[in-house]
């Protein structure tokens, strides 16, 4: 009992104890000793177990992280081989590990090209080490220096902040590293094989990593996807959403290059921060697609609200160099001068060099795997899942999901086991943020024809800036997309404050087919911004009668 409390209170103690001299980890899951908690226990074991830990020599935590991984055989066999440790495939991993079954992955880690720019996640993949994760401090950061303008409503006074962008890049890169050796433990806790390298098939059940060979019984690709960059003249002068968090300095100018979700993110930020941004994007606006008009026409007006330059309909044809200025040409026939161009314009599968024809294994054109609903490919054996396929989803908790069902159907005796690609919720971290689920109008409306449809909205300025000046006040929109006479939700779509954390519990209910009465029979939460979800009108009514639940009916 003690030895379980001691550790789990120091793991708790972290990160101000982590890798200092009153705290280490020992490998394989081992007890997190202090030597005065070692002399709490008193016990002579504990004692012999703090001094052998002291005698051992002592790793930096990144050569701990390098060391972990366990060197292969010239040939060794597995149950489940897993391509690529990122989300998706140290889920399924993992998951088949807990079936007894021998299981290894293999992830190439991280390196630089000959220009220093990164290739290779890591232990964790794209949103760990250059995807959500570091976005999201990122995005908490900006979020910081936005509150300032509201405190000034709330009559809370000081000096307009200022970002420390070394001392914030280095909080965050120890943040990920930590992230980083925590997926290393867990491949160790489950007593799964971890090889260093890029794999490529030799057939079906085989594959090669340096000059090592591994065969399995089940092979699963997650190797996830990479940036693309436009082939313009001066293309190699620009940065990616990976670069982005490379850079060691914040850029006073900077332009971004796109329209979908990484790039309005990434520009909010910049322009959060302080750097003065452009945003180009070859059409009319932002997340023109999957995204709700109400929502396209909010982000899009914030955008420029907020500060952000939008050159819409356009389309940056070179990018010139001269000393540390980067000047942009636009087809409108503008030049947008800065110090950072970012590139966030797609991404593409991670497939190339993977050998699939030896496994024949079939992919479209554009290198995407193609999988059926249960994560097969065309080669029996052999799965796949991610950004790295068909399914259209690149997002990290369908792939952990997927990852998880896979290993259910493979080996915990559920052959119906699978991901759901339907009712997905997700978040785009923009100013303000956003949050959907299922269908947008105009998608149910192409469905069901627009008599089946029904929607409820609303627009309206939360509490959360009831003091503050007009100009600081930032909308909120909600809809509501309903079908059939029952007006069962098929699509909840949020734009503002807090969008980001309430979306979940909805998309539950959204997931569990509830209706439009069943939202109005729940009680609001009062006062909050969620509750207007909840009280849409007309509310527990319906041509102009009361409408109740099916509960009281």
């Amino acid at each position: 009992f003690w030895l379980k409390f001691h550790r789990r209170a120091m793991f708790a103690a972290a990160p101000s104890l982590r890798g200092t001299k009153a705290a280490a980890l020992a490998p394989r899951g081992g007890l997190a000793l202090h030597s005065g908690d070692a002399m709490n226990l008193g016990t002579a074991a504990a004692c012999a177990m703090l001094a052998a830990f002291r005698a051992r020599p002592r790793l930096a935590r990144a050569e701990q992280i390098k060391a972990r991984p366990i060197s292969s055989s010239a040939s060794s066999h597995f149950d489940y081989l897993v391509i690529g440790g990122g989300s998706g495939g140290m889920a399924s991993a993992r998951r088949a590990a807990t079936y007894g079954k021998k299981v290894a992955v293999v992830e190439r880690g991280v390196d630089r090209d000959g220009a220093g720019k990164r290739q290779g996640g890591g232990l964790g993949g794209t949103c760990v080490n250059m995807g959500c994760v570091p976005k999201k401090v990122m995005f908490t950061a900006a979020s910081m220096v936005e509150s300032h303008s509201v405190a000034e409503g709330y009559c809370v006074y000081g000096s307009p902040p200022q970002v420390d962008w070394p001392a914030l890049k280095a909080k965050r890169d120890a943040y990920i590293e930590r992230l980083n050796a925590i997926y290393a433990r867990n491949l160790d806790n489950s007593g799964i094989t971890h090889v260093v390298g890029s794999a490529s098939f030799l057939d079906a059940r085989t594959v090669k990593v340096g000059e090592d060979i591994f065969t399995a019984d089940h092979i699963l690709i997650a190797t996830g996807g990479v940036p693309t960059k436009p082939q313009i003249p001066g293309v190699e002068h620009a940065i990616t959403s990976d670069d982005f968090f490379d850079l060691r300095a914040q850029p006073k100018r900077a332009v971004v290059v796109g329209a979908g979700y990484i790039a309005v993110e990434l520009a909010g930020i910049f322009n959060a921060l302080g750097t003065s941004t452009s945003l180009v994007c070859r059409g009319a606006g932002v997340l023109r697609h999957g995204f709700d008009p109400m929502i396209q026409e909010v982000v899009n007006t914030e955008l420029v609200r907020s500060g952000v330059q939008v050159v819409s309909n356009a389309t940056v044809t070179r990018i010139d160099k001269s000393g540390e200025t980067l000047r942009c040409s636009v087809d409108d026939g503008q030049t947008i001068e800065s110090d950072c161009v970012l590139m966030a314009i797609g991404r593409k599968p991670q497939s190339t060099n993977l050998n699939l024809d030896a496994a024949g294994v079939l992919t479209t054109a554009q290198g995407f795997v193609q999988v059926d609903a249960f994560e097969n490919t065309s080669a029996p054996g052999v799965y796949a899942l991610g950004d790295v396929t068909t399914t259209g989803w690149e997002l990290t908790p369908v792939a952990i999901a997927a990852g998880r069902r896979l290993a259910d159907r493979l080996f915990g005796g559920q052959p119906s086991a699978r991901v759901e690609y339907d009712c997905i919720p997700t978040v785009v971290f923009s100013h303000p943020p956003i949050g959907t689920v299922g269908m947008t109008e105009p998608a149910a409306v192409s469905k069901y024809g627009t008599d089946a449809v029904k929607v409820y909205k609303s627009k309206f300025v939360p509490m959360h800036y009831a003091l503050c000046s007009d100009d600081h006040k930032i909308p909120m929109a909600m809809k509501l997309v309903c079908v059939g006479p029952e007006e069962k939700v098929v699509g909840i779509h949020v734009i503002g404050v807090g969008a980001d954390e309430m979306l979940q519990g909805f998309a539950v209910a959204v997931k569990m087919g509830a209706t439009k009465a069943d939202f109005d029979s729940t009680v609001a939460i009062h006062p909050t911004a969620a509750e207007e979800l909840v009280t849409l009108a007309p509310w527990g009514a319906k041509d102009g009668k009361p409408w109740l639940p099916a509960s009281l009916l």
